[in-house]
């Protein structure tokens, strides 16, 4: 009923887009808002472009006869409001015909089909010819439906794989659903949620997805965590239903503090202080506090319903490596570098993770756009032609100027003679001259200055800075005018220049909050000292990693991308932040069954090995969902969602294996008692571990029903 409230709601209140003119940073965010402030009516651009099979010159009559025929089916169309002349590259390699369509651009996408069928006729019906169209309808449509089906084929195979995975976890149909099924209401009811939420902050386009990697991520190891440990209890001889309290005890107890620290960990990119980040991280919170309410209220009560049908029906050969009795042969014999040789190991392991984390220090952030994208999508490489045979039409600087009313005609002419002033300039397009656009009221006007280069080229970023510099000269004579540059090379400089910025306060929250949260959960500042170190060598391997990969060209045809030697501007951030949150959930779970062994007495080793061999079969499942849940982002064809699910991949692998099996087991053996100073592992007076399991008498059996985390001695 909540997850149906959820989405009714939602679709009742629709989704606030985030809107781009408003949504920048710095100087290009400045643009955007004084071009919106200029109410203008923003006409659907389309252009469609005429160039040779061979891509060698055209023959200026046949290229005439295909324009003509354009012109005549374009001008049928409804959607059409207008037909420009045909006009010819300076190249004599292309014809252009601009289209101007009917309605707001905004919708664009929804009313260009008509045209792009026409295109698409014309094409057929002029042999020799490649009749292709670009503009603002047809590339979001035909990106839109790129990514769409790219996403939907990661759906398409996530579930399956996940299931896959789980059947051999649980050897049983039931289990193995039941947290897919959690998972998967979480995401859908996160997705109402987020609608709701986007009326108070403006939703971006990739929240869906991140939704999506987070609900399956999360939903899917929470419920492992309560499977596992509810099966465990069972095995030792428990009733159902003491097993299911006992479950909630301990890993539901987990699950609610490794939830809250991932939702406060995500919470500190609201510190970055950019919409896109308020809103990714909006969109994380939500979803990961529905599987947490989720896992501690619907879990429980279907696993209490289910009874024993929960592993029904089984999976004869699965079912028996499941449910096999004895200690795990492979986990001791992995630990027991660790336990024999803790310093050594330590060492060993921590230089390799270091070693991986060394490219990271070269690693360049650029924000992604369209010469990011695989060129075998039809409309971009349609585009690279047009922006090839005319440059003004790919990437350009948006000038825009905001003065009083009776200052117009001051502004036009500085913006004039800042347009003569690129002629002759190598860094500026000037296939076609540049138009001074004036706003209804003449407060505000803008011109569009090309550059011949792509945005990844250096040149480009030089002609933004040279612009820049012109800028505030053409206008020394207009005392009261604002302006501003800004553009898609400026949006990308002055959001990657912003979170440079503000990086190290998002980093000092997350690190001061990972710190406070394992101190108090412990209460031992060793525990929460080494958890920041080894989450921090976690994420610099993975960041190497990421860099290593994506950087450089060894990898292009393995991924199907082509290198920019660059890492996605907002990428390190959010994958800081979420690899932190996810690592917690991971830490949180294996140092408490650590403890567990360290209440009862056990030396610091053989705590250490029970915690550990008790706890890695869970944390191994829940890395290997996520790992192939995050792999599959690796195959998308947009490079950010293809670097997030690379980096993601790479993290939760080396922290489940290396971390957890090397790294943590070494260092606490190498700490010894000193792993829980100040707060110590006595019985006297002591209070419990985050997760301890129930009480127990001398004779190990369960002294009936409990309260939460209230341990009596032996004999009570």
């Amino acid at each position: 009923m909540f997850v149906a409230l959820c989405l009714f709601l939602g679709g009742a209140a629709g989704t606030d887009k985030l809107d781009a003119d408003e949504s920048g940073v710095r100087e290009s965010g400045r643009a955007g808002k004084i071009v919106s402030s200029g109410d203008f009516t923003e006409k659907a651009e389309e252009n469609v472009l005429i160039t040779a099979d061979s891509g060698g010159r055209l023959d200026k009559r046949t290229a005439q006869r295909a324009a003509k025929d354009v012109t005549d089916r374009m001008k049928a169309l409804p959607e059409v409001e207008s037909v420009g002349e045909p006009v010819p590259a300076p190249n004599g390699k292309a014809l252009l015909v601009p289209v101007t369509m009917k309605g707001d651009k905004d919708d664009a996408v929804n009313r260009v089909v008509p045209l792009l069928d026409a295109s698409a006729e014309a094409d057929r019906e002029h042999d020799g010819l490649r009749i292709e169209q670009v503009g603002t309808g047809s590339t979001a449509k035909g990106m839109s439906d790129t990514i769409g089906k790219d996403f939907r084929k990661a759906e398409l195979i996530s579930v399956p794989l996940t299931l896959l995975i789980l059947l051999v976890v649980f050897g049983a149909i039931i289990a193995a659903g039941v947290p897919v099924l959690l998972a998967l209401s979480c995401v859908v009811c996160a997705m109402g949620l987020s609608s709701l939420a986007s009326h108070v902050l403006p939703e971006t386009s990739a929240v869906s997805n991140v939704i999506l990697l987070m609900g399956m991520a999360v939903g899917v190891d929470y419920s492992l965590f309560y499977l596992k440990r509810e099966r465990e209890e069972r095995r030792k001889g428990k009733s159902h239903i003491d097993a299911i309290e006992i479950a909630a005890e301990t890993s539901g107890h987990t699950v609610v503090v490794s939830g809250t620290t991932v939702i406060v960990a995500m919470a500190g990119l609201y510190l970055a202080q950019e919409a896109t980040f308020a809103s990714l991280a909006t969109g994380s919170i939500i979803v990961v506090a529905v599987a947490v309410l989720g896992s501690v209220t619907v879990l429980p009560a279907l696993l209490a319903k289910l009874g024993r049908w929960v592993d029904r029906p089984r999976v004869p050969f699965l079912w028996r490596l499941t449910m096999r009795s004895g200690e795990s042969r492979m986990w001791p014999v992995l630990l027991r570098p660790a336990l024999l040789r803790p310093v050594l190991t330590l060492v060993v392991s921590v230089g390799a993770l270091l070693l991986l984390a060394l490219p990271a220090l070269d690693m360049k952030l650029k924000q992604p756009g369209q010469d990011d994208l695989s060129r075998d999508i039809p409309v971009v490489q349609a585009t690279d032609r047009l922006t090839d045979a005319f440059p003004s039409e790919g990437t350009v600087h948006k000038v825009a100027v905001r003065a009083p009313g009776d200052e117009a005609d001051r502004v036009k002419a500085a913006l004039k003679g800042l347009i003569a002033r690129t002629d002759g300039n190598s860094l500026f397009a000037h296939d076609q001259a540049p138009v001074v656009r004036e706003s209804e009221d003449r407060r505000v006007h803008t011109v569009d200055v090309g550059t011949p280069y792509p945005p990844k080229n250096p040149k480009a970023t030089e002609s933004l800075e040279v612009l820049r510099g012109w800028v505030p000269q053409a206008l020394d004579k207009v005392p009261d005018a604002e302006s501003a540059v800004g553009g898609a090379v400026a949006q990308g400089a002055d959001f990657t220049g912003h979170l440079e910025e503000r990086m190290p306060w998002v980093v000092g929250f997350v690190l001061l909050l990972t710190f406070g949260t394992m101190a108090v959960i412990f209460r031992s500042l060793a525990v929460a000292v080494s958890a920041v170190l080894l989450n921090l060598l976690s994420a610099a391997a993975s960041f190497g990693v990421l860099v290593a990969v994506f950087q450089h060209t060894w990898a292009e045809s393995l991924l199907d991308f082509d290198s920019s030697g660059t890492v996605v501007s907002w990428l390190p951030l959010f994958l800081f932040v979420v690899l932190f949150g996810l690592s917690m959930d991971y830490h949180v779970f294996v140092v408490s069954r650590i403890r567990e062994s360290a209440v009862d007495g056990v030396s610091v080793k053989d705590s250490v090995r029970e915690g550990i061999t008790r706890s890695a079969g869970v944390v191994t499942s829940a890395a290997i969902v996520m790992v192939a849940v995050f792999a599959i982002f690796g195959t998308l064809n947009a490079v950010e969602f293809k670097q997030l699910g690379v980096g993601l991949a790479a993290a939760i692998l080396l922290d489940a294996v290396v971390i957890r099996i090397f790294v943590l087991p070494a260092l606490m053996t190498a700490l010894g008692p000193w792993n829980w100073w100040p707060g110590g592992t006595s019985r006297a007076g002591r209070q419990p571990s985050a997760v301890s399991g129930p009480a127990e008498d001398g004779a190990g059996e369960p002294t009936g029903r409990r309260t939460p985390y209230a341990r009596p001695g032996p004999g009570q």
